[in-house]
C-alpha cells in the first residue's frame, strides 16, 4: 500500500471508525458484524485491492476475537473442549479457503463476496428469537446424536471464513447451540475460539503472499475492541431480534451497491 495511505489522517481515522462499526455489531449480535469489515476497508477507508482487504480484515477480526476470547473465558462462558472440535477441523477448512481467494480474480472475488453478504443477510433473517435470547438451546435430547456434525461444520465455516476473510460467528453461534447444546453466551465464548484461529490463520496465508496491510490492522483492531465494549453495554437495552433485522437489511442494501459497482461502473 502506498505510503502516502498511510500518512493520510483522514485514512487512519477512518480505519479506527470502521473497526467501531465491526465491533458495535458483533458486541450486540455476537455474530455477523466481520462480515462488513471487507466492505469498509474498500469503500470507507480506501483500500484499493480486494485481497489486501480481505488478509488486513483477517488480520483485524481474528486479533479482536482473540482479545474478547479472554474475557469470555474469565466469565466462564467458553467451553474449550467444544471449541476445539470446532476449530480444529475448520482450519484445515481455512487454509483451503485462504488459497482459493487467493487464487481468485479480484473482480469475481468482490462479486462473490457481495452475493455471499446477501446470503448471510437472509441468514440473519432467518434467526429466531431464541437465537438472540440468553437461555439454552434446549434441544439436549438432540446433542449426543448432532455432536458428530460439528468437526464437518468446523471445516466447512473454515472454508468459508478463509475464503472470504471473516470470522464466521454468524455460522458458528447457532451451530454451537444446536449441535454442541450450548446456551447463547456459551455459544458467542466458544465461537471465538474458531474466529480466532480462521481469521489469524487466513491472515498468515494472506501475509506470505504480500496482502496484508498492519498498520490499518492495528487502527481497525483499536476501533473494535472500543466499538465492542460499547455494543455489549448495549446488549440489553436494544431487542436483538430488531437489530438483526436492521443488520440483515444493512447487508442487503451493501450487496447491492458492491454488486452494482461491479456490474455497472
Amino acid at each position: 500500500m502506498p505510503v502516502e495511505f498511510l500518512l493520510d489522517p483522514l485514512a487512519l481515522f477512518l480505519s479506527i471508525l470502521s473497526g467501531m462499526a465491526v465491533g458495535l455489531s458483533l458486541g450486540l449480535l455476537g455474530g455477523g458484524g466481520s462480515v462488513l469489515a471487507v466492505p469498509l476497508l474498500l469503500y470507507v477507508v480506501g483500500v484499493k485491492d480486494v485481497h489486501v482487504a480481505i488478509g488486513t480484515s483477517a488480520l483485524a477480526v481474528g486479533t479482536i476475537a482473540a482479545i474478547n476470547l479472554i474475557s469470555h473465558k474469565r466469565k466462564n462462558n467458553v467451553q474449550l473442549r467444544t471449541g476445539f472440535a470446532f476449530a480444529l477441523p475448520g482450519l484445515g477448512g481455512t487454509l483451503l479457503g485462504a488459497q482459493l481467494g487467493l487464487l481468485t480474480p479480484s473482480e469475481n472475488l468482490v462479486m462473490f463476496f457481495a452475493l455471499f453478504m446477501g446470503v448471510v443477510g437472509f441468514l440473519m433473517l432467518k434467526r429466531k428469537t431464541a437465537q438472540y435470547d440468553v437461555q439454552s438451546s434446549g434441544k439436549q435430547s438432540l446433542v449426543v446424536l448432532s455432536k458428530k456434525n460439528i468437526p464437518l461444520s468446523g471445516f466447512f465455516v473454515g472454508a468459508l471464513a478463509g475464503y472470504f476473510g471473516i470470522g464466521g460467528g454468524f455460522l458458528i453461534v447457532p451451530t454451537l447451540m444446536y449441535s454442541g447444546g450450548l446456551n447463547i453466551l456459551q455459544a458467542i465464548g466458544t465461537s471465538l475460539v474458531s474466529v480466532s484461529a480462521f481469521g489469524l490463520t487466513t491472515a498468515s496465508s494472506y501475509f506470505v503472499a504480500g496482502h496484508v496491510e498492519i498498520t490499518v490492522a492495528f487502527l481497525f483492531v483499536i476501533g473494535g475492541v472500543m466499538g465492542g465494549l460499547f455494543g455489549v453495554k448495549l446488549t440489553d437495552k436494544i431487542p436483538k431480534e430488531s437489530l438483526g433485522k436492521i443488520f440483515a437489511v444493512v447487508l442487503f442494501v451493501i450487496s447491492a451497491y458492491i454488486l452494482s459497482r461491479t456490474l455497472f461502473f
